[in-house]
Parts: C-alpha cells; sequence; structure tokens
C-alpha cells in the first residue's frame, strides 16, 4: 500500500482524526474557499470544489460553515486573507519521496517551516520536480479483508470502473481514475462494503521499504508535516510493513 494510504488508513484506525477534527475542519474551510475563487460556487460545474465538500461532510463538517466557506471564495463574504497552493518536494528517510501540498497566505514562511521540518526529521527539502513524477493522481479506496473476499470486490470494483485491485497484508487496495471515484465509492457503499478510507489523492508508482527505525522517523516526519497550519497533505512512497507499523503505532 502506499505511505500517504497506509498513513491515513493508521490514523483512521487510531481515531487522530478526530483528535484533530478543529485543525481538519480549517484545512477543508482553506480548500473549499480557494477552490471557490478559483473555479467558482456551482458545484458541479467545479470538480475540485465538489471534492473538497465532500471531504467536509466525510468529516460531518456543519452545512453553515461549508456554505460560508464557499461565499468567502466567490467575494459574497470578506474572505480574509489571500491563499495560494504551493507544492514542495523533497526526501525522508530512506530517500523516500515526499509531496507536500500546501496552502500558505506567506511562501517565506511556509517554505521555512517545511524545510525546518525536513531536516529535523532525516530528510531534505529538494528541487521542483525531483520526486513530482513518481506520483499519479488517482482515487483510493481501502477495505478491510474482513469486509469482503477477493473475487466478490474485484467483481464490485472493476464493473463499478477501478482500475485495480492491490492485495495487501490485511486490507484490499481498490485503485481508480479520479473521474470513476464516485462511482466506485457508491458501488460499495450500494453493496454495503464498508470501507476505512476513502479519496483522491497522489499514489506512488514505486514504493521505498523500510526497517523500524528509518519508518519511526518517517511516520514523525508525515506526523509533523500534516500539524503544520499551511500543509493541506502529504504523500510519500515508503513502505512498511504492518508488523513494524503496529510496533510504531
Amino acid at each position: 500500500m502506499s505511505g500517504h494510504s497506509k498513513w491515513s488508513s493508521i490514523k483512521h484506525k487510531k481515531g487522530a482524526a478526530d483528535a484533530k477534527r478543529g485543525k481538519i475542519f480549517t484545512k477543508i474551510t482553506k480548500e473549499i474557499t480557494l477552490s471557490a475563487r478559483l473555479g467558482g460556487g456551482d458545484v458541479d460545474g467545479n470538480s475540485r470544489l465538489r471534492q473538497a465538500i465532500a471531504a467536509a461532510k466525510a468529516e460531518n463538517m456543519p452545512k453553515d460553515n461549508i456554505e460560508k466557506a464557499i461565499k468567502k471564495g466567490t467575494g459574497d463574504l470578506d474572505g480574509g486573507a489571500a491563499y495560494e497552493d504551493v507544492v514542495y518536494e523533497g526526501y525522508g528517510p530512506g530517500g523516500v519521496a515526499v509531496l507536500v501540498e500546501v496552502m500558505t497566505d506567506n511562501k517565506n514562511r511556509t517554505v521555512s517551516d517545511i524545510r525546518h521540518i525536513f531536516s529535523k526529521h532525516g530528510g531534505n527539502l529538494g528541487e521542483n520536480g525531483c520526486v513530482a513524477w513518481i506520483f499519479e493522481k488517482k482515487g483510493n479506496i481501502i477495505i478491510s479483508k474482513d469486509a469482503i473476499g477477493e473475487d466478490r470486490l474485484m467483481e464490485l470494483a472493476l464493473e463499478a470502473g477501478a482500475e485495480d485491485v492491490k492485495e495487501q497484508e490485511s486490507e484490499y487496495e481498490v485503485i481508480t481514475d479520479p473521474g470513476s471515484f464516485e462511482d466506485v465509492k457508491s458501488a460499495m457503499e450500494g453493496a454495503g462494503v464498508p470501507y476505512l478510507l476513502a479519496e483522491i489523492s497522489m499514489v506512488p508508482q514505486n514504493t521505498v521499504s523500510l526497517e523500524e527505525g528509518k519508518a519511526g522517523q518517517m511516520l514523525r516526519l508525515m506526523e509533523k508535516m500534516e500539524d503544520n497550519d499551511d500543509v493541506q497533505h502529504v504523500y510519500a512512497n515508503f513502505d512498511i510493513s504492518d508488523e513494524i507499523m503496529e510496533k510504531l503505532s
């Protein structure tokens, strides 16, 4: 499983997302506002806004919060700070490729913070383009092996338009084209198949296996990146065995 997906799955199991709901709401609000500013407030004609609202609903964000964020983006309410998208690239422990998507109103502050987090946790900030080629935007749905058999999942997923179903140690990873993501997710929901994680993310084309020491460093780097208020998403191509992951979590 890709590093980002495994990291997200572990956070889900630990309930870490619930503990940081306020921070999550802040990041989703920024994404909704910028999406509406760049592409307008019409959900049907703005796929980025549609995905941001779906993320907000998945976190049970109140409807009023969503509507206010859209209005700030379209200029119907005072929008406050002017945010912009920036992507930083670098390397984590063991040469792991790391892609950091941020939304900031002060690039000097943000790049300083990102560089510090990399260097403090066994990595380094790289040049633009150094690792972006490793990642592709894909829909990603993680399902426990206890929830469904592989043959049935394969049949459901491929009929709904999924590209692939990968078997992991204790879970299945359903990969989709971004345009087919909602159809595949709806097919899982319609069949009563619960999922641990469903999101559109940057999926690596290859992975780097980490032993316990570097794995611990890598997970701390991921956590510190996500704790930064300007960071929206962090993607990485590490692979950590379930056995090591259980020790570290």
